[in-house]
């Protein structure tokens, strides 16, 4: 491994610390962003059930709001339920837009390793080429291994740059795919407690009119 760092020249190092911040931006997203974590099972389910027993207080909304990114958004609108669906609904968007952003966290420095390793690479073969076309011009061509510090510079650095950018990119845009289908899913929860909500409130002032 330090042969290779050292064949490749300084780039290596930014290279070596693009890959460790990937791996760890990779591996803490792979945590967070598990479904478990962020859309709880039944969780509309059990604000319903906390709500038909009236045990549905400030207490059960905190919880919520700490317990999950998806809890947090229905707290938002739990806590204008006695308000208009259109109040409650747009409490929930604005405190929906805040965890869509929290959920994309790191994945923008991660695109940015895949789009930049590759170019260090490419700069360390620019900078192997000089080498090698200097050597030339002192020594000649008469002797191939006078060239192989160039080559190698050139050859290793392009590698190391692909192999990190290549998983960099491929893990940027499952997680992109992989927000976005958190996202959906928290929006189906958030409206179908909506409708679960008002359903309830609109079926109990017709019960009053009557």
């Amino acid at each position: 491994m330090l042969e290779l760092m050292k064949a490749g020249g300084w780039l290596m190092w930014p290279i070596l610390l693009c890959s460790i911040i990937a791996l760890a931006i990779i591996t803490e997203r792979f945590w967070s962003l598990r479904k478990t974590r962020i859309c709880p099972s039944d969780l509309v389910k059990k604000v319903w059930q906390w709500e038909k027993a009236g045990t549905l207080d400030s207490a059960r909304i905190n919880s919520l709001r700490t317990g999950s990114p998806l809890g947090k958004i229905l707290a938002a609108g739990l806590v204008n339920r006695r308000h208009p669906r259109e109040v409650m609904k747009e409490s929930i968007e604005e405190v929906g837009r805040h965890v869509a952003h929290e959920l994309d966290r790191f994945l923008n420095t991660l695109g940015t390793i895949a789009s930049i390793s590759p170019l260090l690479g490419l700069l360390g073969t620019v900078i192997g080429m000089i080498k090698v076309f200097a050597v030339i011009t002192s020594h000649g061509v008469g002797d191939p291994s006078i060239l192989a510090d160039g080559i190698s510079t050139a050859l290793i650095t392009t590698a190391a740059g692909l192999s990190v950018a290549i998983p960099a990119l491929m893990f940027h845009r499952y997680f992109r795919g992989k927000v976005n289908d958190l996202v959906i899913t928290m929006e189906r929860e958030a409206m179908k407690m909506i409708e679960v909500m008002h359903g309830v409130r609109e079926k109990d002032n017709s019960s009053e009119e009557n």
